[in-house]
């Protein structure tokens, strides 16, 4: 295992803040491999780049001969969350859970190395603590503590309720670092008062504390919102190697820069000098950019599709050619007709009928490449047209009642 300072330098790339920097400096040069852990509830099937800004940061730890742990918080998602929340989140039922945690398994190992990961479920431990020794262990933090948090303190503020469980939430997760006696636990920055609680538990129950290591949230494609499924503005990692390719084309040359930072695998070295060419002007950033999305689909898909989706975006850009592998959709709308809006939103090219108006009125929709801007624009039954919604997004919809 190297020991070098360059190891430091790796973990520490794209990071926020490391709780403590000097600890896990001292950790990385000893010769035992370190136990990292990062846990996730399965509140959603799919994992989208914003999600691999983590997985990524374990997959350095492997690549560096530590132990990662993948712990799928199934136990804790049954409570929720109350992490940037003003209000309760419901709980997901045991059902919902299982079934997303099935999607994380296949996904995250496009990223992690199987052999070199070990999936945990916090339910094992979780689950098997009695009554005493749940009160022990809610014994160990006050509830002015507790509303040293953000969330529950605003809430408190405005009178809002803060249901009990939502206490235990913090100290469940902090209690997975001791039942596993991890020595790093990585999250992201809007995570820091759980993962001390790790640090603090740890403590209390005699292990040496974990080092925290705090990773940013990824922006979305808008460059301002951090990335999210609702919200629109994602890449998901299975979605297929054009659209993948296009929505990375589509970001702007200074996020581009984050990107780099928190999705790419190439050296610190390689792209402070790509920086620095495009910034005298000896590169144009397109051609950077193109480098990263090669890099990103190549790893969710391979180099062959990859090379494939950049032919076919050159192609369509430069030539404005379609893409040669449209969907096929069949929506049953029940009516005679239905809205332009509502059948974008039906066929997944918008995420809601209110932003498919947007677009229409913003000239972004086209139909059998004839653009619509009328958004009370309404489409009969029976009929099968090509929609093209921005730049990326193609469909051949076929309407039946």
């Amino acid at each position: 295992m190297s020991t070098k300072n360059t190891d430091l330098a790796t973990i520490k790339r794209g990071a926020t803040e490391i709780l403590l920097e000097s600890e896990l400096a001292e950790r990385l040069c000893s010769d035992k491999p370190l136990k990292v852990k990062a846990g996730f509830d399965p509140t959603a099937p799919d994992i989208h780049l914003g999600h691999t800004v983590l997985i990524n940061k374990m997959r350095q730890f492997q690549d560096l001969g530590h132990e990662v742990i993948f712990l799928i918080g199934d136990f804790t998602a049954m409570i929720g969350d109350p992490t940037g929340k003003n209000i309760t989140r419901p709980p997901l039922s045991k059902h919902e859970i299982l079934e997303n945690a099935k999607t994380y398994n296949e996904q995250i190992f496009k990223i992690l190395i199987p052999e070199k990961t070990k999936i945990v479920f916090n339910s094992e431990w979780l689950q098997k603590l009695t009554p005493m020794e749940m009160v022990k262990l809610a014994a160990t933090y006050t509830v002015a503590r507790m509303l040293e948090r953000d969330d529950f303190s605003k809430r408190y503020a405005e009178n809002k309720p803060i249901a009990i469980h939502e206490f235990l939430y913090p100290l469940f997760q902090g209690y997975d670092s001791v039942a596993l006696a991890v020595d790093v636990e990585l999250g992201g920055n809007d995570q820091k008062f759980n993962l001390i609680m790790g640090r603090e538990l740890q403590k209390h129950y005699g292990q040496k504390p974990q080092v925290v290591l705090m990773m940013p949230l990824l922006e979305g494609l808008d460059g301002k919102q951090k990335m999210s499924k609702s919200l629109g503005n994602y890449i998901g990692i299975n979605e297929p190697p054009q659209e993948m390719f296009g929505k990375l084309m589509s970001i702007s040359d200074d996020l581009m820069w984050r990107y780099f930072e928190l999705l790419s695998f190439r050296s610190i070295t390689e792209v402070a000098a790509w920086q620095k060419e495009v910034k005298n002007g000896a590169t144009n950033p397109r051609d950077i950019k193109v480098a990263l999305a090669l890099e990103i689909v190549e790893r969710f898909h391979s180099k062959a599709l990859a090379d494939k989706a950049y032919e076919e975006f050159t192609s369509r850009f430069k030539n404005k050619a379609m893409p040669t592998n449209i969907e096929t959709i069949t929506i049953n709308i029940g009516a005679d007709e239905i809205a332009l809006g509502s059948l974008l939103k039906s066929a997944g090219l918008a995420p809601s009928s209110s932003e498919a108006n947007r677009l229409i009125k913003q000239g972004g929709v086209k139909i059998d490449g004839q653009k619509v801007e009328d958004f009370a624009t309404r489409i009969n039954k029976n009929t099968e047209h090509t929609y093209q919604v921005g730049k990326l997004k193609f469909a051949r919809i076929k309407v039946l009642t």
